[in-house]
């Protein structure tokens, strides 16, 4: 059974950091496309970014291009997010998915982490 367990989020304000993670079991990590997605309150799934399963390639939505960095741990099976100089749009609930981008949002996600951003 595939499981996906974020955790990392938390209450900051803008301009702060958090460094979100994703720990994974129940499939292939080493070989997956990973992608992380996000839901703001009362809005629709949104695609965050993707990472290759070697971790060569990652790509970004626009609106959090030079802010967040995705990575990946493979022996430990763990994905991660890296949120820098955060703003209140950036608040939602954050879940990671395994899937490349095309399927991130169609994709079973896990209990996802929340991230609010509010001075």
């Amino acid at each position: 059974e595939e499981k996906l367990l974020e955790s990392g989020g938390g209450l900051v304000q803008p301009g702060e950091s958090l460094r979100l993670s994703c720990l994974t079991s129940g499939f292939e990590f080493n070989w997956a496309w990973m992608s992380w997605v996000r839901q703001a309150p009362g809005k629709e799934l949104e695609w965050v970014s993707t990472i290759s399963s070697s971790a060569s390639t990652t790509h970004y939505a626009d609106s959090v291009k030079g802010r967040f960095s995705i990575s990946r741990d493979n022996p430990n099976k763990t994905l991660y997010l890296q949120l820098n100089s955060l703003k209140t749009e950036d608040t939602g609930t954050y879940y990671c998915v395994n899937a490349p981008r095309s399927r991130a949002l169609t994709a079973p996600r896990g209990q996802g982490t929340q991230v609010t951003v509010s001075s």
